[in-house]
Formats: C-alpha cells, structure tokens, sequence
C-alpha cells in the first residue's frame, strides 16, 4: 500500500532538467500560478485573447497571401499589401509583448468579496548562466488608490529543488505566501 502512495507521489512530482532554466522558470512559473490562483485570484486572459487573435489575424493574411488565386507578376499589388499588414500586426504584437507583459506570466482580477479594485501581475525573472530566481507582485493598476507596493523576492532556485531535480513544493509555497503577505501588508508571523 505505502509502495502505492509512493509510486503516485512520484507521479505527481514536479520534475525538472536541472541543466535547463528554461525547465526550471516553467515548474516555478507553473507552480507561482497554482499558488496565487489559489488564494483566490483568478486569472485574467484578456491580454492572452487579444495576443492569439492578432496572431490569427497574422497567420490569415499569410495564408491568403500564399494561396491567392492569381500568380505572382499579376498579384504583386496585392502581395505588397500583404506583406505590409503582416509586418504591421507583427509590429503590434511586438508592442503588446513588450510594454504590457514584459515578463509576466500572470495576470489577475481581484479576488472576490475584496476590497481592493486590481489584480495582480506577477512576473519572474530567471538569467541564463544563474541560479537566481527573481519573483516579482505588482498591481495590474499601479496607479489605483488601492494597489498595494510592488514587491520581489529573489533566491536560488537550488533551495526549491532537490539534487534530481524536484520541486520541494513546501518550500517554493512557503515563499510564495511569503511575498504575497508582503503585497497585502500583512505582518510576518513569527515562528
């Protein structure tokens, strides 16, 4: 029975390429998202929706450009045309990508039955070549009466991790509520 329990603990073990920190930032942002959607914080997909629709708007106008019933020298108006509005959606997404999520992973809507009238943003950072893993909250509206200081932690992410490459999910949980106690102004409790 204990062999059991074993065998599917190990199943639902997050498990990670140690030699990969773009494995490792994946189970870190995955388990950050379970972590705050679990207090409450439901995610906001708005920014994602607006992404896969210009994305889908890309991909249509490469495929009528591609597949356009006349042949090159006739269409070449048309195929300017094409190449103009993809290098311009292209260059919105770009936008989008770079001034609104930078390096968030999640945004929130505030939880319900809560005071306050903003989300969260929770971005990371995690450099090639270092173990540091920087976890950063901050208000979806920063400029709302009601949003709470931008806070950061950054630590090693071989404190989360065992030599196989296991994510200690206590411990990445222990920090995570850490911070987020941190963003609500909520005095640590002593142990």
């Amino acid at each position: 029975m204990q062999e059991k329990k074993a065998d599917s603990a190990n199943k639902n073990a997050k498990k990670a390429n140690l030699l990969d920190h773009h494995s490792i930032k994946h189970i870190l942002d995955e388990s950050v998202t379970e972590i705050v959607t679990g207090h409450g914080f439901v995610e906001d997909v708005r920014l994602s929706n607006v992404r896969l629709l210009i994305g889908t708007i890309i991909i249509i106008i490469a495929l009528v450009a591609q597949f356009y019933k006349k042949k090159f020298p006739d269409n070449r108006d048309f195929l300017i045309g094409c190449i103009v509005l993809y290098v311009v959606f292209n260059g919105l997404l770009q936008l989008i990508i770079y001034s609104k999520e930078k390096n968030a992973f999640l945004f929130t809507y505030p939880p319900k039955g809560s005071y306050t009238s903003t989300g969260l943003v929770v971005s990371s950072k995690l450099p090639r070549f270092s173990d540091n893993y920087t976890l950063i909250i901050a208000s979806a509206d920063p400029k709302s009466i009601s949003a709470g200081k931008t806070v950061q932690m950054t630590k090693s992410v071989t404190q989360w991790f065992t030599k196989d490459g296991v994510l200690v999910e206590g411990l990445l949980w222990r920090d995570v509520e850490a911070l987020m106690s941190d963003y609500a102004g909520e005095p640590k409790k002593n142990k």
